[in-house]
């Protein structure tokens, strides 16, 4: 397996630089759309320079997603351990990021601009984005069974089915938003889903 030549904790601020405009461009235009020559020209420095750092485009792109996934992760862990939040301010955190991508002129989730061309991946990239849903599901399954047992929530199917219908309302929602710049696409999805949710 590829591996980036620098620690993910020890990275220089060049390194962290380069992951920051990768992680933007894939967002915004795709990982194949951008080059290291497009990374050398905005950030002034030489493609060499950003090989010692990240050996193949491949390095970068699983180091991009590996920094991407483990803050997104961390944070729906400290948002699960907190036991005095309600379920339903749970799900509220976990919307805020699909709410600032959609605030934003043409940024979606990082892995949903990466399955938009899954085909045409490394193995390497198609299986981290791939774990990167699973998991988001698994979470979020978790919190409707948690709503459920606390009385918060009331599901019209079992937990896993709705965290798939969930999870795949958000990803969608964002990319209908970037087609069409309507905010209120992503705005819609969340009000709806609070909504079923809630018992009757």
């Amino acid at each position: 397996m590829p591996k980036t030549k620098t620690a993910p904790n020890a990275r220089s601020d060049t390194a962290v630089r380069i992951l920051d405009l990768a992680e933007r461009l894939i967002q915004t235009r795709g990982y194949s759309a951008f080059s290291y020559q497009d990374i050398s020209e905005a950030l002034g420095i030489t493609k060499a320079s950003i090989h010692y750092h990240f050996e193949s485009k491949t390095d970068l792109g699983i180091a991009v997603i590996e920094r991407y996934t483990e803050g997104f992760g961390k944070e729906l862990q400290r948002i699960a351990a907190n036991e005095n939040a309600s379920s339903l301010a749970m799900l509220d955190h976990y919307t805020k990021p699909y709410l600032q991508f959609a605030e934003s002129p043409d940024r979606v989730c990082l892995c949903g601009a990466l399955a938009g061309e899954v085909m045409a991946l490394p193995p390497q990239l198609r299986e981290r984005v791939e774990r990167f849903f699973t998991d988001h599901q698994a979470w979020l399954t978790s919190i409707l069974k948690r709503g459920v047992a606390r009385g918060e929530f009331e599901l019209a199917a079992p937990a896993p089915k709705t965290a798939r219908a969930i999870f795949g309302a958000l990803q969608g929602a964002l990319l209908v938003k970037r087609a069409t710049g309507d905010v209120s696409q992503l705005r819609d999805v969340v009000a709806v889903m609070k909504a079923q949710l809630s018992p009757a």
